[in-house]
């Protein structure tokens, strides 16, 4: 049983963003599989119903709800009705909140509210062919002149890379001091600002992630974020959400991938009986389902103290690893429990199996998220 608490408000929200998936993303996900991208258009009828940057103010065409349960519940959801590819999540909760916890008024009257409309579509570019986790490593450079930046430099693997209108840039701004980084808005349509090939990946194939290219990009002074010197702590400070919407991501795939084995074992039969019925099946179930109970706890009381403002480093990082991990091993047992059909992707667990695989490594690596944790303990 769940230990958080969700208001009726929440059951409410939750029955919406329900009913707009199974009516407008389940019946076309296959064709954004298929085409490697979702429509734009998405976006645009997300922001309608106000499903995009529902924490921002109203003002800004959002609202005003910061309670991160609301963005749990559009998680939970898109993992049982939804498409995981479509990454409006990233959008309005990864990357929108630089905007507004480090961009000035201007920028949030700006940007935000055709954010929060589905008119501009948000993406984050870190990492490059040479430095991912390592963001000390990037040579992305940005060069400040009279009253604009000139950048240059190259980014892979962005998510919502082709779609995207403006792109948070990471870039370093003294060659001198390597973990000196500014983030910079770059805007579709700057001259130099250019996208390369939208990349074949395992899974999330409705996700279109692409390179980006940036030859002589003249930025604007008004579309720096905060300090051009901190972009570096301003990374670091949103690792913490990120951290948690990858675990409660992981844990609701996995929670579904359980679903779906435990609904073909009772089905399928071998050697005239219910393949529930052998005692591995029966095991294995029975130690997915104790797993999973475990870590929603956990999850569930992350988001708790995230509400809070009090989930810290080493949390986010456990929650993360903890869920990956586990995804991993629900999606593999699935995979072996549906015998040759799961490895048919006609069968949804074939999918699902392609998805996860990406979660032991983005926003960390488990291998990252063993380290954070193993400082916390040992210094």
């Amino acid at each position: 049983m769940r230990r958080i608490g969700f208001s009726t408000e929440h059951h409410i929200f939750r029955d919406a963003y329900r009913t707009f998936l199974l009516k407008e993303v389940q019946p076309k996900k296959q064709a954004w599989r298929d085409a490697g991208i979702v429509p734009r258009e998405m976006f645009k009828k997300m922001g309608e119903l106000g499903f995009l940057l529902v924490w921002a103010k109203e003002e800004h065409g959002g609202l005003g709800l910061w309670d991160f349960r609301y963005q749990q519940i559009m998680i939970e959801e898109d993992n049982r009705f939804g498409e995981v590819g479509f990454y409006h999540t990233l959008h309005s909760r990864l990357v929108a909140p630089y905007i507004q916890h480090f961009g000035d008024a201007g920028q949030q009257e700006r940007f935000l509210p055709r954010c929060a409309a589905g008119d501009t579509i948000l993406a984050i570019a870190m990492t490059e062919p040479d430095a991912g986790s390592d963001l000390a490593g990037m040579k992305t450079r940005a060069q400040e002149q009279a009253d604009h930046w000139v950048i240059n430099g190259a980014k892979t693997y962005i998510s919502n890379g082709i779609n995207s209108d403006v792109v948070v840039v990471a870039a370093k701004t003294n060659p001198e001091n390597p973990r000196q980084i500014g983030l910079f808005l770059v805007e579709r349509g700057m001259p130099g600002f250019e996208r390369g090939r939208r990349l074949e990946k395992m899974g999330l194939h409705a996700q279109d992630t692409a390179e980006l290219f940036f030859n002589n990009v003249r930025v604007p002074k008004e579309n720096v974020l905060g300090n051009s010197a901190l972009g570096l702590k301003y990374l670091k400070n949103s690792l913490v959400e990120e951290r948690l919407i990858s675990a409660v991501g992981s844990l609701a795939n996995s929670q579904c991938g359980f679903d779906l084995t435990h609904n073909y074992v009772s089905e399928r039969k071998a050697f005239g009986k219910k393949i529930a019925d052998f005692q591995y099946t029966r095991f294995t179930l029975a130690e997915m389902a104790a797993d999973l109970e475990v870590a929603q706890v956990y999850v569930d009381r992350c988001v708790e103290l995230h509400n809070e403002g009090e989930l810290s480093v080493q949390s986010a990082a456990k929650a993360k690893l903890i869920t990956s991990e586990l995804e991993s091993r629900v999606m593999d047992s699935g995979v072996q429990l549906h015998g040759g059909a799961g490895y048919m992707k006609e069968y949804e667990i074939c999918q699902r199996f392609l998805d996860a695989r990406v979660s032991r490594i983005f926003a960390g690596s488990s291998e990252i998220m063993k380290e954070i944790i193993a400082r916390s303990i040992l210094g």
